[in-house]
C-alpha cells in the first residue's frame, strides 16, 4: 500500500442517509454455481427500485469482463476477486445504495473479511454499515443437474481446474443472516423472505412498504 497518501473526509454517512432518504446496505449472495444467485439477486434489484429503492447488483461474472479482468479462478486470485469485490460493495452502501453482491465466494475467511470490512467502516458518530449474508443453499447434485452454463460438465469432463464443488471446496456459512434453499422455494418467495427481514431490521424506507 502507498504511503504517501491521505484520507480526505467527506459527508457523513448520517447526512447521505438524511438526504437520499434511505440507508445502505450490502447483500451478499453466496452459494454454489447454479444456485440462482444472480436470478434471485436481479429480481431483488428490480423490486427494490420498483419500491423506490435505489440498488445495484455487482454480477459474478460481469465484474470479470472489467473490474476484475486480470483475475483467474486460483484460490489467490478468487480471494483477490472478493476482496476487490467487498470494497467496491461498501463504497456503494456507504452512499446510500443497496448493494447486492452474487458471488460463489467459497472461502469463509473470504467472507469474513467482507464482513469485517462494513463493520470496520464506520467513521466518528456513524454507525457500521449493515452486512446481510445470504447464502442460496442448493444439494450439489440439483446445482449440476441445471447446469445452465454447462460448468459442471466441464468440470467433470476435466475440461475446467478448480471448480467449486466439483474440484475445489465451497465452505458454507455457519451463521447467514438469511438462509434459501432454492431446491424448496421460488424466486419470488426468495425475494419475499429478504424483503420481509429488510423490513424487520429497518433497512428500507417507511414509504417503500407502507
Amino acid at each position: 500500500m502507498a504511503t504517501n497518501i491521505t484520507w480526505h473526509p467527506s459527508l457523513s454517512r448520517k447526512e447521505r442517509i438524511r438526504f437520499r432518504g434511505q440507508r445502505g446496505f450490502t447483500l451478499w449472495f453466496t452459494g454454489l454455481s447454479a444456485s440462482g444467485k444472480s436470478t434471485i439477486a436481479t429480481a431483488l434489484e428490480q423490486h427494490l427500485l420498483h419500491i423506490g429503492v435505489a440498488a445495484y447488483r455487482l454480477d459474478g461474472d460481469n465484474v470479470r469482463f472489467g473490474l476484475n479482468k486480470d483475475l483467474g479462478f486460483s484460490e489467490r486470485d478468487r480471494n483477490e476477486n472478493i476482496r476487490r469485490i467487498a470494497e467496491v460493495a461498501k463504497l456503494f452502501a456507504d452512499s446510500s445504495t443497496a448493494a447486492l453482491t452474487s458471488f460463489i465466494s467459497p472461502y469463509k475467511a473470504d467472507r469474513k473479511m467482507a464482513r469485517d470490512l462494513h463493520a470496520n467502516a464506520s467513521q466518528a458518530e456513524d454507525c457500521a454499515i449493515p452486512f446481510i449474508e445470504v447464502f442460496v443453499d442448493i444439494p450439489v447434485e440439483i446445482a449440476e443437474k441445471r447446469d445452465p452454463k454447462g460448468l459442471y460438465k466441464k468440470a467433470r469432463a476435466g475440461e475446467i481446474k478448480e471448480f467449486t464443488g466439483i474440484s475445489a471446496p465451497y465452505e458454507a456459512p455457519d451463521n447467514a443472516e438469511i438462509h434459501l434453499k432454492t431446491d424448496e422455494v421460488s424466486v419470488e418467495e426468495a425475494v419475499a423472505q429478504i424483503t420481509n427481514y429488510l423490513i424487520l431490521r429497518d433497512l428500507l424506507p417507511k414509504s417503500s412498504h407502507q
